[in-house]
């Protein structure tokens, strides 16, 4: 079982952190309260940075939980509709539901942490703000796993940002 994190990063910090870069990379308003039709034009994007993300953190979650692969069909699900465009609420729904289930049956909070992120990548499909609930799951995956909130908040964000960057095709207005 991981060590556990010595200073817990604060979810709604992180959230205002991540919104303030999406929107510096992206070059659309920040504001302090999360608006949907903001990052709209950007959901495609959105949503495969999302998927990366809680990709790259899916190893905590299937160590733990192996064979159990609905964090992985909701990330595929998320790319899916990145690439074709065809939305059925149903399918985004289920894979969603079953990606935040899969973290109920977890134990370690890394394992949680990355089925929740799994869960909110493919829910950007219907609310692009959703991207930005990946990315700080994934964050707290990190940091659980390592024991170490700078893991999460210095590696893990940059790996991020350097991701949406690419998404982004350079767009960083900073």
């Amino acid at each position: 079982m991981p060590p556990e994190t010595k200073k817990p990063l604060k979810p709604t910090v992180l959230l205002s952190d991540i919104r303030r870069d999406v929107s510096l990379i992206l070059g659309r308003p920040f504001t302090e309260t999360i608006d949907h039709q903001v990052f709209q034009p950007d959901k495609q994007p959105l949503a495969l940075w999302a998927a990366d993300c809680a990709e790259h953190v899916l190893p905590f979650f299937e160590q733990e939980r192996y064979g159990d692969a609905r964090p992985r069909v909701a990330i595929d699900a998320c790319r899916e509709w990145a690439a074709s465009g065809v939305f059925r609420m149903k399918d985004i729904r289920k894979a969603s539901l079953d990606a935040h289930a899969a973290a109920r049956d977890a134990t370690g909070a890394d394992a949680i942490f990355a089925a929740h992120a799994a869960g909110q990548a493919v829910a950007t499909a219907h609310v692009p703000t959703h991207a930005l609930g990946c990315s700080v799951y994934a964050l707290r995956a990190v940091a659980a796993h390592t024991g170490n909130a700078d893991d999460g908040l210095i590696g893990e964000r940059a790996w991020q940002m350097a991701c949406l960057r690419r998404y982004a095709g350079g767009r960083d207005v900073r």
